[in-house]
Parts: C-alpha cells; structure tokens; sequence
C-alpha cells in the first residue's frame, strides 16, 4: 500500500522552479548535441571526408524533416505515455544519436576498404567520391537517431510547464527553459572544438569523436536527475499545498461561471483526436507561426560557424572564430526578457493572454529586420553581422516562447504536447527547406561566382537568405493573426468559449 501523502503548509515552496531548471538543463544538452556537428565539420570532419556545402546541407536538411516528421508523432506519444516517462525515452534515443556519430568515421573506412583516417584525407579521384558518399550516408543514420530523440523535447517541456506553472508564469517559465538553447549554444563554441582539438593532439581518432561522445553522455547523466526529481504535482512531496494552489489556479477561478467550470471539467477529461486537431484554426496558427520563422533559427544554428569561415576566413578552432559565436550566442540570453513582456502587457492594459502575447510577438518580429543589413555592415567589420544575428536570435526565441504559450492558452492540457508536436513538425519543415537551399545556393554562388546587391561569390548567396530570415517573422505574425483574430480558448466536444 502506498503511504499518504503529506506536505509542509507553512510557506510556500519553490519546486516548480526546480523542475523548470531540468527543462533549462535538458534543451541546453539538447542544443549542444545538435551543435557538435556544425562546429566540426568545417576544420576536422570536411577534410578527412571530403565534403562539400551540398553534402553538410543534405546532411542537415535531412536531419531537420526527421525531426519534422518526428514532431508530429512525438507530441502524441509524449501525451500518451505521460511526460515522466516520455522525456526519458526522447532524451535516451537523442543521446545514444549523438554518440553514435563517433562511429561514422570507422565505418566509412571499413565499408570503403581504408586502414586510417590519413588514407581518407589523402583520397583523391573516385575515391574521394566514394568516401564523400558512404560518410553522408553514415552521418544521415546517425543523424536520424538524434533527431528521432530531440524532437521529443520541446513537446514535453511544454507539456512539464503547463502542469507546473498557471499561464501567467508560463510564458516566463518558457523563454527561462528555452534559454537553454541560448546557454548549450553558447557553450558549444568554447568547449566542442577545444575537446576536439584535445583528442585529436593526444592521437584519439581525428578528435571529433570524442566530442560526439563527451557531449552526448550529458543526456545520460540528466535522465538520473529525472528519475530521481520529477513526479506531477500533485502526487510531488516536495509541493506542499500552498504551492500546488498556485500551480492549479486557473482550473478553477471566481469568474468563471459554473457553465464554464463544468466544461473545464470535461475538458480535463477528454484528449482531442489527433486529426481532430486539424479542424481548428488555432492549430493553423501555430504551424504557420513555426512553417515561417524556425527555419530562420536554425539556419544561425547551423551555419553561422560555415558563414565565419567562408567570408572571414577564420576557422572554428582560432579563438577569435570562438569569441564571436560566443558574443552572438550571449545577446540571444536576451530573450529571457521576452517572456516576461506579455505579463507586463496584460498587467498594463488587461488584455488577454493571446491579444498580449501577439503584441509582443509583433514587437519581437521587428527586430528581425535587421538581418537585412548583415552583410553590408559585415564590410566594414565581421562584429557587426555577428551582433545583429544575435539580436535576431533573442527575437526569435522570444517569439518561439511566447508561442508554445499560445498552445498552452488555447487548448487542454491532455492535448498540449500533440500540438507542440505538430508546431514542431512545422518548424523542421522550414528547417529542411532553408537548409536544404543554402547549401545548394552557396555551392552554386562560390563555383558561379554570382552578384547580388554588390556582392558576389558565397558573401552574395549569404545575402541572399539573411534577406528571406529578416522578413519572414513579420510574414508568420501576419498568417497567425488572420487565422486567430482574437482569444478563443478550445474545448473538445463543445462550443469554443471565447473570452
């Protein structure tokens, strides 16, 4: 028999904001995983497989409509199994991914018939084609691993907030817990290619395995803090009372009438058929929210370390190359302002969650804008464009934010991670199109030797897409604001009530 619970009343606790570090935690290893690869390829992995920016492209690109599709499916399976045992599975596939990497380069040159990784680097001919080949493929595999894993994330970080913060801190909760993208792309810099380097000088392979593997064990050592910490609420020790009053105040509140409660009631109850959620313009929103402006972030994510190289010609291992990715990475911790920006707008003016929340996104969109003039600046000093793509970083994780709290406004929390999901399948879906088309463009500028606005070569075709990334938040708040003119919150099996 299990023991009852009890709590200490006396004042009350904290501990929403310790599960809200473990998601903090948990999308910082999430990102760096995801970054090892872009900070490798250029100095170490490139050169021993003889790579071009089509191959690194499909390779991304790839890894982003695995992550699309995965979203999808990712959100339902984090609402079904529940989100304690969910996260584990998701944080366990995407770290033994990450890992999986280090064996790339051994099976290359097994499957290619080569002794060492010196034999790959002094390939030439056909050779070199074949090696170029078999490694893609090898990294696609293991790539699809990872992204089958981290896109589990966001879905049931989400879905964690909703059960522990009432929705005037979710959005707060969210950019802090987001901020660990900022924080696992701020670190990866100073320590993926200094660890590669490492290895590589003491004759561990070529260096960039033990990266892969150093960072991809920290997902293991998290899920032990998991298993140990999280239980819901509720059925949580370490919530007394006073704290779960706080976390549940939204299910039931003087205003409502009992119509309303009643229907919050079978709202609880009741989950949203997966293609029921299709009928919804609510949905719509979020995936067109996400379809135009994720791809813009990961874009920087994955070839901001390429864009240094090409145009300035400093590679990821010179500490100047570092310093930059660090500065840009530290102006996107920034955004942990932007979720506190909708509390202080309903506070002011007594808007409604979403009506806030879309005058702040209006604002983040604007910011954006500022990538158009990247480049040009970028003449004068490298400084520059890495300064505004840090500022267009904040922006959109301020906006990333403030939409996954849109879904948490909007519909039953049984149903929260499966519209994640389908925003998150959104997002790769822009991810694979933008990355997919900048290494097609920027092979194509650098053989062609292409003009655009004064600029030629691959500066122009970067150009080119800072262009498409500087417009494309303002364009997504457009499609979002057409779809949902106003507040509408959405219970299954009965008339929307609108606030």
């Amino acid at each position: 028999m299990n023991k009852p619970l009890t709590r200490d009343n006396s004042r009350m606790t904290n501990f929403r904001w310790v599960i809200c570090s473990l998601l903090f935690f948990a999308t910082a290893v999430n990102y760096m995983d995801r970054q090892v690869l872009s900070l490798t390829w250029k100095d170490f992995i490139a050169p021993e497989f003889h790579w071009t920016d089509s191959d690194y492209g499909n390779i991304t690109s790839i890894f982003s409509i695995v992550y699309a599709i995965a979203n999808l499916f990712a959100g339902r399976f984090i609402d079904w199994l529940g989100t304690k045992k969910g996260y584990l599975w998701t944080i366990f596939i995407w770290s033994a991914g990450a890992c999986l990497h280090a064996l790339c380069g051994w099976a290359t040159e097994h499957t290619v018939g080569l002794h060492n990784a010196a034999e790959m680097v002094g390939a030439t001919g056909a050779v070199a084609s074949t090696i170029a080949i078999t490694s893609v493929y090898y990294f696609i595999a293991a790539r699809i691993i990872l992204g089958v894993g981290e896109a589990g994330n966001f879905p049931a970080a989400v879905k964690v907030t909703a059960e522990y913060f009432p929705k005037k801190d979710r959005a707060f909760a969210t950019s802090i817990f987001n901020a660990g993208a900022t924080i696992g792309a701020l670190l990866a810099p100073v320590s993926i290619p200094p660890l590669a380097s490492y290895f590589r000088s003491i004759g561990i392979g070529n260096g960039w395995e033990m990266a892969f593997i150093v960072i991809g064990a920290l997902g293991f050592v998290w899920m032990g803090f998991w298993i140990w910490l999280y239980r819901k609420p509720a059925g949580n020790p370490k919530v007394n009372e006073a704290e779960l009053a706080y976390i549940e105040q939204d299910n039931i509140t003087p205003e409502e009438t009992p119509q309303e409660k009643a229907v919050a009631e079978n709202t609880k109850e009741r989950d949203i058929p997966f293609m029921q959620c299709f009928r919804y313009p609510q949905t719509w929103a979020v995936f067109f929210g996400k379809l135009l402006t994720d791809g813009v972030w990961w874009f920087f994510l994955f070839w901001t370390p390429a864009y240094i190289s090409d145009v300035y010609h400093l590679p990821m291992s010179s500490g100047t190359a570092q310093l930059l990715i660090f500065v840009l990475y530290l102006l996107t911790m920034l955004s942990i302002y932007g979720g506190k920006l909708p509390t202080i707008i309903m506070n002011r003016t007594g808007l409604d969650p979403y009506n806030a929340r879309m005058k702040a996104m209006f604002i983040f969109a604007l910011f954006p804008l500022l990538a158009l003039f990247a480049q040009p600046l970028g003449a004068y000093s490298y400084w520059w464009p890495v300064i505004i793509i840090g500022i267009a970083g904040a922006a959109h994780q301020s906006w990333s934010a403030n939409i996954y709290s849109v879904v948490g406004d909007m519909f039953p929390k049984s149903t929260i991670a499966t519209i994640v999901g389908i925003g998150g399948m959104a997002g790769g879906i822009g991810s694979y199109i933008i990355n997919k088309s900048s290494g097609i463009l920027f092979d194509y500028a650098d053989a062609t030797q292409m003009e655009f606005m004064g600029f030629q070569g691959k500066p122009a075709g970067y150009f080119i897409i800072f262009c498409i990334c500087g417009v494309s938040y303002l364009i997504g708040w457009t499609v979002m604001k057409l779809l949902v003119p106003r507040y509408k919150v959405i219970n299954y099996g009965t008339d929307q009530i609108e606030k």
